[in-house]
């Protein structure tokens, strides 16, 4: 086999020395067009899960890399000139020059061909007269332009500028430090990656420890608009490294800031369709990129190799192969994109955050990726999360998902939302005996607040037969016999109705008949803000309500909304989302209206504030009124993040008590970025930006996400939908897995027998013998 490896970086060079020690008769050939040191960044980061990785494939380099490696338990953050230090994270940096030195070591002793300062052949021509091509020439690959129709790469630019420099001492922490400068804030990335030389005396810093010499990575970074406002665009870069200095001179003891190669650039998020192409794949940064926050980028391409080189030796052919590597790695890798992506654009949005207690502040940090949560960090530093807890005001031994909260006029005991779900099992809008049973049990199951589905206010309003209803006397009979059973049977659980209207998603099939597919017979007719089909060629043209349409549907709402409250409710929350009839009115891509309710965002929200306002009126004053709306429409052009922001502004303007954000299903080609919690910066967002309630949604699927959220201060109430699904009792379990048993989660008296887990296996089994020998 001969292999042309395109890139001299950590992972090209670790992929060529797997490939020829796995394989010695290989003819392994690596080109990089830099000399061997020339390196972007000076330390890197390597978990010990790759480190694991590394050791069982080639111990040679293992030990190698052991014998180099900087290794820290601590993070420090200060915020506002406080420090604050969590333990117990366990993080082991080298130099990214003597991780290349001793790389290009060990292809040299393995016998790889090492060509430096060599521009390489194009892939095409290499590809054929090689076996296998691996393309590790980075975040710019022209091996990956060269056949862009194929891998069909997604590049994304951030909204941060950032520069990698260093420090000539060792931080003694993994070091975020806030500068809130008059241009706006700043940030500093810090850590070490070189040990001191011996001998060398420290210097004591106000919190005991100490700074050494050795070498640290500085990374600093902040919004575009900072750094042109700071005028950071106009120097150059000795400028630039002497003005981050001077800002950060705390931090630095004021030593001095150097650079290599160093310039501001922009993140860029890196996604391709396909990895391989013929005998030609990506790796590493050619392949993805996930932001610097969470130290990935040399970690992710040094799997890579390791993936490819195993997937090589264990497939019978080389396409087997790279559809193997592929499948191994790319699950991995979109995982951490997410997280990294969630790092991202929480240092994007920090601003929001430094109003936070301190300790808050460092919790939503430490915790801003999802990879870290309140559980985990408890079990890595308890004094510190208790800390967190006391500050945000638990009491002793109780979950922060356990703590009360008010909203308006109501107190919910815990911050667990039954999140609507749409059953389909109504017949003519009137809720049955399952309803009964499903709200039901969702309410003797713990959670503080649970929602119906979206009940319709108008036969025309239904997304499909099975919906219900609240606009018949009929219906709000039966709603009474429900809320009369939650309010007697489970007290202190509230009870929310969600009202709504399908707009031109209505006149459908069940769900499970095929969803969002028109009825075979029966269909009514539809209305929107404009004429726009759902899908073209599938559901129905709607008619473009005029203005008495709007007016008759406006009463209608508030006709709901009275028979909700004289039907018990506690709550009332307003649809805005997901592409129904007010939604419809909000987003650019369903509203092409031309009159007063279209156009600019102030116009979109005319109409949905006229309704919001008429139920309003019709709800009594001391019950809350909350919205759902769609932060996003996971779609060009559609509404954006900054968008909702104004959105929840201009509700919250009218009375709204809370935003409940969701995303999407506005338009049928979205694209969401799926993954757990993936919704919730979007609440984040809002929560921060207007000091408004907000309820997250999307994959919050366990109590640690909802304790991490809750105490990073990102939501006020967390929605779950399908954990309540499997488990109706879900929020008791959850108070029973964490030992809770106070107010915030009461077994009702017939279940409490069964508030503990049943055992599942025998677990006292005999301990083995000791084996006893004669003298």
């Amino acid at each position: 086999m001969r292999v042309a490896v395109v890139g001299g970086g950590p992972g090209g060079l670790y992929a060529a020395a797997l490939l020829k020690r796995l394989g010695p008769d290989r003819d392994v050939t690596v080109w990089e067009r830099g000399a061997p040191d020339d390196t972007f960044g000076f330390g890197v980061v390597l978990s010990d899960e790759t480190l694991g990785g590394i050791e069982h494939a080639d111990p040679a380099v293992y030990r190698a890399l052991q014998e180099e490696f900087v290794r820290w338990d601590d993070i420090d953050i200060v915020h506002r000139g406080r420090l604050l230090t969590s333990g117990g994270h366990g993080f082991a940096a080298l130099g990214r020059r003597r991780l290349l030195e001793i790389l290009h070591g060990r292809c040299a002793d393995l016998g790889v061909r090492l060509h430096v300062r060599t521009e390489a052949p194009p892939a095409a021509e290499l590809a054929a007269t090689h076996d296998l091509v691996i393309a590790a020439d980075g975040i710019h690959s022209r091996t990956r332009d060269a056949h862009a129709d194929v891998f069909r790469p997604r590049i994304t630019t951030h909204r941060c500028r950032y520069i990698w420099l260093a420090a000539d001492f060792a931080f003694d922490a993994f070091r975020f430090e806030i500068a809130e400068t008059e241009h706006g804030v700043m940030q500093l990335h810090g850590y070490p990656y070189a040990r001191p030389s011996a001998g060398h005396h420290s210097a004591t810093r106000p919190s005991g420890r100490q700074h050494h010499s050795g070498s640290s990575t500085v990374i600093i970074e902040m919004r575009e608009e900072v750094w042109r406002a700071a005028g950071l665009d106009e120097l150059d870069t000795d400028e630039s490294v002497a003005r981050c200095a001077k800002i950060f001179s705390e931090p630095l003891r004021g030593r001095p800031l150097r650079s290599n190669n160093s310039a501001w650039t922009a993140f860029r998020t890196v996604v391709n369709d396909r990895w391989s192409h013929g005998n030609t794949v990506l790796l590493g940064d050619a392949a993805h990129t996930a932001h610097f926050s969470i130290g990935s980028g040399t970690k992710l391409a040094v799997e890579d190799a390791l993936a490819l080189a195993a997937c090589v030796e264990e497939q019978p052919d080389l396409p087997s192969a790279l559809a193997a590597y592929e499948t191994e790695r790319r699950p991995v890798v979109e995982s951490t994109q997410r997280a990294a992506a969630a790092s991202l654009r929480w240092f994007e949005d920090i601003a929001g955050y430094v109003d936070q207690p301190a300790r808050q502040f460092a919790f939503n940090l430490l915790t801003r990726s999802r990879r870290v949560t309140h559980d985990n960090l408890r079990l890595r530093d308890r004094a510190f999360t208790d800390a967190v807890e006391r500050d945000f005001g638990c009491e002793p031994g109780t979950p922060p998902m356990f703590t009360p909260f008010r909203l308006g006029g109501l107190t919910l005991r815990n911050r667990v939302v039954v999140s609507p779900m749409d059953m389909y099992v109504a017949v003519d809008g009137v809720p049955g005996d399952f309803h009964l049973v499903h709200l039901g049990a969702r309410a003797l199951g713990g959670a503080g607040l649970v929602m119906t589905e979206m009940v319709c206010v108008s036969p025309e309003g239904r997304i499909t037969p099975g919906c219900t209803g609240l606009y018949t006397d009929e219906q709000a009979v039966a709603w009474r016999r429900i809320t009369d059973f939650v309010h007697s049977r489970a007290p202190g659980t509230a009870l929310g109705v969600q009202l709504g209207h399908s707009g031109r998603k209505g006149s459908t099939k069940l769900m499970w008949e095929g969803i969002d597919q028109p009825l075979d017979t029966g269909n009514w007719p539809l209305v929107a803000a404009s004429p726009l089909p759902y899908r073209p060629g599938v559901n129905q043209t709607p008619h473009a309500l005029d203005r008495s349409g709007m007016t008759v549907i406006r009463e209608q709402f508030a006709a709901a909304a009275r028979r909700a409250a004289d039907a018990g409710f506690d709550l009332l929350e307003l649809h805005c989302a997901h592409g129904y009839l007010l939604s419809g009115f909000l987003s650019p891509l369903t509203n092409h209206r031309t009159d007063a309710y279209g156009g600019p965002l102030e116009n979109r929200l005319r109409y949905p504030l006229e309704v919001f306002d008429a139920v309003r009126d019709a709800w009594p004053a001391d019950r809350p009124l909350t919205v759902r709306v769609s932060a996003t429409d996971w779609a060009p052009g559609g509404t954006t993040a900054d968008d909702a922001v104004e959105i929840a502004r201009a509700f919250t303007a009218h009375g709204a008590a809370a935003i409940d954000v969701s995303t999407g299903q506005v338009v049928p080609d979205e694209r969401p970025e799926y993954g757990r919690s993936y919704q919730t910066p979007y609440a984040d967002r809002i929560r921060n930006a207007l000091g408004v309630p907000v309820i997250a949604v999307g994959a919050i699927s366990s109590w640690d996400d909802v304790n991490s959220l809750i105490l990073a201060g990102r939501t006020d109430l967390c929605a779950l939908a399908r954990p309540h699904l499997y488990d109706p009792h879900w929020t008791l379990h959850a108070a029973a897995e964490q030992n809770y048993t106070g107010p915030g989660a009461p077994w009702p008296a017939p279940y409490r027998a069964g508030s503990r887990k049943p055992p599942t296996g025998r677990t006292d089994a005999p301990k083995p013998r000791l084996t006893l020998t004669r003298p």
